[in-house]
Formats: C-alpha cells, structure tokens, sequence
C-alpha cells in the first residue's frame, strides 16, 4: 500500500500539470546519441583486447599458463568482435530491408493497385 501511495505522490505533478511526454522523447533522442557514441569506442576497446592477448601470448614463448591467457584473451576479443558486428549488421538490414529508419517510424508495406 505504501509503494502505492508514494507512487501516486510522485506522479502527482504530472498529473496535476497535465504534462505531456515531450521530455521523455527528448530523454530517448540523447539517450540513443550516447549509445551512438559509446559503440565505436566498445569496437575500438574489444580491437585493443585482441591485440593485448596477442601481446600476452607472444610474450609467454616457454610459458603454457601465460600463453594460454593470452590465447583465452584473443578469442574473447574476437568473439566480442564478432557479436558487435552481427549485431551491427543485423540493425543495418533491419534499416535497409525492412523500412525502419533512425527515426523510428515504421514503414508498412503497400499493396500496389489498392
């Protein structure tokens, strides 16, 4: 009962003020400009992880414990490569083969003749 009311209490203002959601799309704009920024930085960050445990297993010539970090830190850095960009790629044919834009809206398909 009391998360009830402290609910209604925060959305009181809202409420009373009849606000509409304007900030929030605002909120969901900047929100995705930071994703936007953040993803080639993570590429840039999983390219540098691979090159490290190349580094590492290069550096571990007679060791097997050392090589095998490093080998473990290569595949992690190509797995997490290879994740970014089927997830890339997967946005980029949502974008070109089925009519979403970076708008958001949602193209339906037309039926020709009607």
């Amino acid at each position: 009962m009391k998360k009830i009311i402290y609910s209604a209490l925060a959305l009181a203002p809202v409420l009373t003020f009849a606000q509409t959601l304007g900030n929030l799309s605002a909120l969901v704009q900047d929100f995705g400009q930071i994703i936007g920024r953040i993803i080639p930085i993570m590429f840039a960050l999983a390219i540098i992880y691979f090159f490290w445990g190349l580094v590492v297993f290069l550096r571990a010539a007679g060791d097997p414990k050392a090589q095998e970090a490093g080998r473990n830190q290569m595949i992690w850095g190509v797995v997490a490569i290879a994740v970014m960009l089927s997830i890339y790629g997967l946005v980029y044919w949502l974008q070109t083969n089925l009519g979403v834009t970076n708008n958001g809206a949602i193209q339906p398909p037309q039926v020709l003749g009607l």
